[in-house]
């Protein structure tokens, strides 16, 4: 067993699967799951885990190269929209029916059990070198 990192050995496998330009949705529990990208549900119960903790993780995991996130979370969720603004300060916001639409290309989709609106984004995958 892994001592640190990414314990779930679901996501771990995932995301050693990703390369350059690979899209991965990280979502609340709320976002509609598009049907193809394979799904890595961390939900455990509302809240559990919080989409800052399913973020912060995977950032520590992936080279991130672009951030797309909904316009709306501004309004609905400034809590959300601090923790995105602070780590992609070039965040893209699209329309959330945008979103929901680009989210059928991502290759890995990671649902949290965030239940506030709006903690949903699709990241790009970049290169470390």
């Amino acid at each position: 067993m892994r001592k640190s990192g990414i314990l779930n050995r679901h996501l771990a496998g995932a995301l050693a699967e990703l390369g350059h330009g690979h899209e991965v949705l990280v979502c609340d529990a709320g976002m509609p799951i598009p049907v193809g990208p394979r799904v890595v549900d961390l939900a455990f119960r509302a809240g559990v885990p919080s989409f800052a903790e399913v973020l912060d993780g995977l950032l520590d995991e992936l080279v991130i190269e672009g951030a797309t996130a909904a316009h709306e979370v501004r309004a609905a969720n400034p809590a959300a929209t601090a923790l995105l603004e602070a780590h992609f300060p070039a965040l893209e916001l699209v329309p959330h029916e945008k979103l929901k639409s680009l989210s059928a290309d991502a290759r890995l989709v990671v649902r949290t059990g965030e239940a506030r609106p709006y903690a949903n984004v699709l990241l790009r995958c970049g290169v470390f070198f």
